[in-house]
């Protein structure tokens, strides 16, 4: 599914046009990577938690070469489904 799958699905089932619709995501999306930016979780009840986590530095290989490599730290997006979700999935 891609933004504009969403964009149509809101369109069909609320009635707002497209351009609104697609106003609508874009600004949740824009509200939901601030958070995410600024460290803090993303909660939506009934479907689960986004969060920022970090990851050390860490060995790594290069799979063609086999050569040993640092993996520098980072962070990453996490997401974790709720037990709504995952039992909406599961059935």
């Amino acid at each position: 599914m891609t933004k504009a799958d969403i964009v149509a699905q809101i369109y069909e089932k609320i009635g707002l046009s497209k351009r609104e619709a697609s106003e609508i995501l874009e600004i949740v999306l824009s509200i939901m990577k601030g958070t995410l930016k600024d460290g803090e979780t993303v909660k939506i009840a009934g479907f689960g938690n986004l969060s920022v986590r970090k990851k050390g530095a860490r060995k790594g290989r290069n799979p063609k070469s086999g050569e040993e490599i640092e993996i520098t730290p980072r962070k990453v997006v996490t997401f974790k489904p709720s037990v709504v979700f995952k039992g909406s999935v599961d059935h």
